[in-house]
């Protein structure tokens, strides 16, 4: 099969920015759809068997919308389209793309990119607690630090608190110099950075001074009551069973509580159970909490992400497999 769109002045200025540098949007629906693209003059064409033609036709209509908004298309976003289009929701795009969170201090708006994070969006807006579990890029953090920024200014809390458990990642780093905070600060260094990105690094330290931000290690969580707060913990996978209680029961009245973290990076001591992984088998039927399972489908980093956690997760499944029938369970 093959067809063809002819193109006028205005639509042919769009073909050429949809193209992309190298040609590389052309090659990205061209290996997600096994059809052929190819631009000459003012003619766009497509071939290779009816399906074939039929998605790649309807992608390229699909990026031209988007294009036309003002959207940004790029490889990522060309493969998250065609795995709609799989599913027969490619025309979910536009409604996933429209759910704006927040709008950083630079103006840029802070919108869900994926059908889950949208998902994850909701849950946020409508539970007082949500579980966030997924591989890293995914957005578990950045999401939640966004509807935490926004709930602040919509004064919907009065206060911030974002906190992580400082667990070294698989290695030990001894000794480190300095006071206190000195010590703890690169286990938080990245809670500092999301919020320096939504709000900007001079409004971040103000409402530090005032206490309308507060950034701390999950130690210091021990014997409070976090009311009228959005508190974020996250990397809660390594968390202990024991640290995961004390931090839950320590919600407040007026309080929203988001916990993020991804099972396949838990670097507790060997034998040690997830106080994440626990808190999801105890709560998940607990009508009042959300429990959010994010996939690399899900990832919005670099698309090697996306290959490397797909691996992962194809290799992850074989060995439980291999353990199962080694346990006759199969």
């Amino acid at each position: 099969m093959q067809s063809t769109i002819p193109l006028d002045v205005d639509s042919l200025g769009h073909a050429l920015s949809l193209v992309g540098p190298s040609d590389e949007n052309i090659k990205a629906i061209e290996q997600e759809t096994g059809a052929s693209v190819v631009l000459r003059g003012d003619e766009l064409s497509f071939s290779g068997t009816d399906e074939q033609v039929e998605m790649a036709h309807a992608l390229w209509l699909k990026m031209a919308q988007l294009l036309k908004k003002r959207e940004i298309v790029d490889k990522s976003r060309i493969r998250y389209a065609a795995a709609l289009a799989r599913e027969g929701q490619l025309d979910r795009l536009e409604e996933i793309l429209s759910d704006v969170i927040t709008i950083t201090y630079r103006g840029k708006p802070v919108q869900c990119k994926t059908l889950g994070q949208r998902q994850y969006a909701a849950a946020m807006r409508d539970k007082q607690m949500v579980f966030a579990v997924g591989p890293a890029g995914t957005g578990k953090t950045y999401l939640a630090m966004a509807m935490a920024s926004r709930a602040l200014k919509n004064r919907e809390v009065e206060r911030i608190i974002l906190t992580r458990p400082a667990v070294e990642a698989g290695e030990k780093l001894g000794f480190l110099p300095g006071d206190l905070t000195s010590k703890i600060d690169p286990y938080l260094r990245p809670l500092y950075d999301a919020m320096h990105d939504l709000i900007g690094p001079e409004a971040y330290q103000k409402l530090l001074e005032r206490g309308a931000v507060e950034v701390a290690p999950l130690a210091y969580m021990r014997g409070r009551t976090l009311s009228d707060a959005f508190v974020v913990l996250d990397e809660a996978q390594n968390t202990t069973s024991e640290q995961m209680k004390m931090f839950l029961t320590r919600m407040g009245f007026g309080s929203r509580m988001v916990i993020t973290g991804d099972v396949t990076q838990v670097d507790l001591p060997y034998g040690k159970k997830s106080g994440l992984v626990e808190a999801v088998e105890v709560l998940s039927k607990t009508p009042e909490i959300a429990v959010i399972n994010l996939t690399h489908k899900d990832v919005v980093r670099h698309e090697l992400v996306q290959a490397i956690v797909k691996a992962y997760e194809k290799h992850d499944g074989k060995q439980r497999m291999q353990k199962a029938v080694r346990a006759g369970k199969y």
